[in-house]
C-alpha cells in the first residue's frame, strides 16, 4: 500500500450519476491484481472519510488507471465536479483480488455483475482473455438508460444483459439469464447481496466461485472493523472485507 497524490487526466459521465475518472499517478505500477480498490480522500475538509472505489482498468504503459463510481452523497458529488488537472490523495491499491493464476487456456469462465458492480469487472475480463480463457459475462442493470460500456466488454466476450424494466435484454435480475449459458469453469462476480446470493446458490457444484463482496468502509486497511462478514463454517468468526476481501470464494463466507 502507498499514498500519492494522483493526478486527474479525464472525468467522462458514463449514464445518469455513473462517472469515469483517468488517474495518473507512480501508484499504477503498484496495480496487478484485478479487483483492488483506491481509498480516496474528498477534497473538502468537513469530510473526513475516504471513499473507496474499485480499480476498472490499468494502463501501466501511460502510467494511467480508470475507476467508475456512482454519486450517492456529498463525497462522490464532490468527486464528480472535480476537472481535469486536479490532485486526488489516494492509498493503494488495496483488498486481495480476484485469484486468477490458475486459470488456464480454454477454460469457460462467467463474468457476472450487476450495475455499479461491473467496473472491476473489465480488467478482470482482460486478464483473463490474456491468459486464454473464454469469457462469457452476465450484466445486469436497472434500465436501458443505465447500461455503460457494453460495447467495451464484448470486444473480450460474450455479453448477456438483463435489466429490472425489462427495457433491454431480458427483463428481471442478471439471474434470469442463468440458464441461458453453459455452467463455466469459473466464475467470478461483483453486485449488490442479492445477486451474490443468487450467484452462490445457482453455482453452488461449480469449485471457483469468487465473489466480491460491497461493504460500507471506514478506514480501508482492516484497522477499524467496520466492514466485516461471517465465515460460512463458523458464523461468529467474521471476516475484514476491506483487508481479507472483496474478493472471497463463495464457499467461505455468508453473503
Amino acid at each position: 500500500m502507498k499514498q500519492e497524490a494522483m493526478h486527474l487526466v479525464e472525468q467522462v459521465q458514463l449514464a445518469p450519476q455513473i462517472y469515469e475518472l483517468t488517474l495518473a499517478g507512480e501508484l499504477v505500477k503498484e496495480m496487478n491484481v484485478p479487483g483492488q480498490f483506491l481509498h480516496i480522500k474528498v477534497p473538502r475538509e468537513d469530510l473526513i472519510l475516504r471513499r473507496p472505489i474499485s480499480i476498472h482498468e490499468i494502463a501501466k504503459e501511460k502510467n494511467e488507471c480508470k475507476l467508475i463510481y456512482r454519486t450517492e452523497g456529498e463525497g462522490t458529488k464532490v468527486f464528480s465536479e472535480l476537472k481535469k488537472g486536479a490532485t486526488l490523495d489516494c492509498l493503494g491499491p488495496l483488498g486481495n483480488g480476484f485469484q486468477i493464476e490458475q486459470v488456464q487456456k480454454g477454460q469457460k469462465i462467467l463474468v457476472i455483475g450487476g450495475g455499479i458492480g461491473i467496473p472491476p469487472l473489465y480488467e478482470l475480463s482482460k486478464q483473463l482473455v490474456k491468459k486464454g480463457a473464454i469469457v462469457t459475462h452476465l450484466f445486469g442493470f436497472a434500465s436501458k438508460d443505465k447500461r455503460y460500456h457494453l460495447a467495451k466488454f464484448a470486444e473480450l466476450g460474450v455479453v448477456h444483459v438483463a435489466t429490472d424494466d425489462g427495457s433491454y435484454g431480458a427483463r428481471g435480475t442478471v439471474a434470469t439469464v442463468f440458464p441461458n449459458v453453459d455452467v463455466p469453469d469459473a466464475i467470478y462476480s461483483c453486485g449488490n447481496k442479492g445477486l451474490l446470493q443468487s450467484v452462490a446458490s445457482y453455482y453452488e457444484n461449480v469449485p471457483d466461485v469468487q465473489l466480491s463482496l460491497e461493504a460500507r468502509m471506514a478506514c480501508g486497511i482492516g484497522a477499524c472493523y467496520a466492514c466485516v462478514c461471517s465465515k460460512k463454517e463458523s458464523p461468529n468468526e467474521t471476516l475484514k472485507v476491506c483487508q481479507d476481501g472483496p474478493v472471497f470464494q463463495a464457499r467461505e463466507v455468508l453473503v
